[in-house]
């Protein structure tokens, strides 16, 4: 297979996991196999890696944006409410940017609380995502050669594990709470009424 091909081929399986809303293969893992396999060029499988990651997952929070709309009344308010007060203040806009740049946590459910929250523009925090994989991907790559029998046995038995499958339920029983709390009432939120 042709480089272009090899690459065409991780874009796809890499975009695909990213639109998974849950138990998909963390990226860094589809990115290390592909390196143990293919050895394709460090540099171009990262880059590629993280823009498929990123359009992904943009997808993922579009669908979750149309899904939101679709939600009750008092639903759509409480994250209304949350979308207002993440982005109505230059630091909360600012650390939301930075929560999906170094964010610890599954971007998967990030992106997934952000389409549901409509205030959160979904470019900006895209583009951050991006910029922050370069930068880890680029890391667990790298790093891939020295481990690679330690990540064939993770391939092998660690997303298939009784802990990999309770970490997704309770992630997602996180994203269910987060769409069920009022958060209107807790945050003294009203929505501004229309005037003229």
């Amino acid at each position: 297979m042709s480089l272009p091909a090899e690459l065409a081929v991780v874009f796809g399986v890499v975009f695909v996991v990213n639109l998974l809303p849950v138990f998909g293969p963390p990226t860094w893992a589809v990115l290390v196999f592909f390196n143990l396999k293919y050895e394709l060029p460090l540099p171009l499988l990262v880059f590629f890696g993280a823009l498929a990651s990123a359009a992904g997952r943009f997808l993922l929070a579009t669908a979750f944006r149309h899904l939101g709309y679709r939600l009750p009344e008092q639903r759509r308010l409480d994250l209304e409410a949350v979308g207002a007060t993440l982005t109505e203040r230059r630091g909360g806009r600012w650390g939301l940017l930075a929560l999906f740049l170094v964010s610890p946590l599954p971007s998967t459910q990030l992106f997934e609380a952000a389409g549901l929250t409509p205030q959160i523009r979904l470019l900006p925090v895209t583009g951050a995502f991006f910029l922050g994989r370069l930068v880890t991907y680029s890391i667990y790559v790298v790093g891939s050669a020295a481990a690679a029998a330690t990540l064939r046995s993770l391939f092998n038995e660690g997303f298939t594990s009784l802990w990999a499958i309770l970490l997704q339920v309770g992630l997602l029983a996180l994203l269910a709470a987060f769409v069920f709390t009022p958060w209107a009432r807790i945050l003294g939120y009203e929505r501004a009424k229309p005037t003229g």
